[in-house]
């Protein structure tokens, strides 16, 4: 089995780092500045859709400002505020040691993501990383998905997606994929069930097993 694994929300836990850096960008522009946990809805989705939403704008030269100055201090500071769920080590060893191969599938930037996979020893699992462009080009999860697809020669009923987000199961069911959504992320439960994933897992080892499960999801 081939398995795309999102990065925010299913490999790691980002969520510090991600919402102190959406609150650097929105102090740094004068506006008003929600509490982290108001912020939280917005780790994973592209950032680019983020600042367009809490700016309340489709100025794209406002949106491109807000997020240079959440790269001012993701890039240094917020990228490793961040750490890797339980188990996820213990789950990609196990896949691999079965024969599975794993990519990371993202919208963060293939640069910064490339960078988390490494400082958190994740690189001895991962084939590739597909991540967007600093630009915010191919930041959606279909796009995403396909290039993953087409770059790595993969086909797509030997291939699952796995995420936590309802992007996830809409890129996945765009290119024909099918999709293990996880529990643990920043999607809700509600979330998730509406956007009916083919399974819900709770754990790492749960989604092992949704995996062994005759070769497949």
């Amino acid at each position: 089995m081939n398995i795309l694994f999102d990065l925010d929300g299913t490999l790691t836990d980002s969520a510090a780092g991600i919402t102190r850096c959406l609150q650097h960008a929105l102090t740094r522009l004068g506006r008003e500045v929600p509490a982290a946990s108001a912020l939280r809805r917005f780790v994973g989705p592209p950032l680019h859709e983020t600042f367009a939403e809490l700016l309340e704008t489709r100025d794209a030269a406002v949106v491109d400002g807000a997020v240079r100055l959440y790269r001012e201090r993701f890039q240094d500071t917020g990228m490793f505020e961040n750490e890797v769920y339980p188990g996820i080590r213990e789950g990609l060893e196990s896949l691999s040691a079965n024969g599975h191969r794993m990519w990371v599938v993202t919208s963060k930037p293939t640069v910064y993501a490339n960078r988390i996979v490494d400082h958190f020893g994740l690189r001895r699992w991962i084939q590739d990383v597909h991540g967007s462009e600093l630009s915010g080009i191919d930041a959606e999860k279909r796009r995403l998905i396909r290039r993953a697809l087409d770059r790595s020669g993969l086909a797509a009923l030997e291939t699952c997606v796995v995420g936590d987000r309802v992007h996830d199961v809409r890129g996945a069911r765009a290119n024909g994929v099918e999709c293990i959504g996880v529990l643990w992320g920043y999607g809700s439960a509600e979330e998730l069930r509406k956007a009916a994933p083919d399974h819900l897992v709770s754990s790492m080892s749960e989604l092992c097993g949704v995996v062994e499960s005759e070769g497949r999801p």
